[in-house]
């Protein structure tokens, strides 16, 4: 089972859109519990999450986060970003294996314009981290934030595709 982790800040809709993609894990007993970090959110962020059921924290301390999550592998996933049709298989297959940190591919379908993905910085979590909770106890900081987590691991990259929270905010 896996704790997913979600940090925001006036991002609803692009939240809204994150938690829909996760109900098939929720469904299939994969995922465990859904986890917003919120930093200073002035929409409805804490609404959405009580209605779809997530643990919602206002300026958490990453540490004690990743120290009460209730499973032993972490998602780290920006809002707006939706693992595609499948991940929940090739996910429950990389924990079973007890392998080492991973994230997902990017889409082949849904993807950036060619110049667009080369005059942006990269995020640590645009295709999402998987990553054992014990790692993460050991890497977080006080005051850090999940992109600072999940940035400079060695990961494998696992056989399902994510559609990254870049594309939703395409015009």
């Amino acid at each position: 089972m896996i704790s997913v982790l979600i940090e925001c800040k006036d991002q609803e809709k692009a939240l809204a859109v994150t938690l829909a993609a996760l109900v098939q894990g929720a469904v299939e007993g994969l995922v465990a519990e859904v986890v917003i970090l919120d930093r200073g959110s002035r929409d409805a962020t804490a609404q959405l999450a009580d209605a779809a059921g997530c643990r919602f924290l206002e300026d958490p301390d990453l540490r004690d986060v990743v120290r009460s999550a209730r499973a032993e592998w972490l998602l780290l996933i920006e809002p707006g970003a939706r693992p595609l049709l499948g991940w929940t298989d090739h996910v429950g297959q990389h924990i079973a294996a007890g392998r080492q940190a991973a994230r997902l591919r990017p889409s082949r379908e849904y993807r950036l314009p060619f110049l667009a993905r080369f005059r942006r910085r990269l995020s640590a979590l645009e295709h999402g981290v998987l990553m054992p909770k014990k790692q993460a106890i050991a890497n977080a900081r006080s005051g850090q934030s999940l992109e600072s987590l999940g940035r400079g691991l060695a990961m494998t990259r696992l056989d399902c595709e994510i559609v990254p929270a870049a594309v939703l905010a395409l015009p």
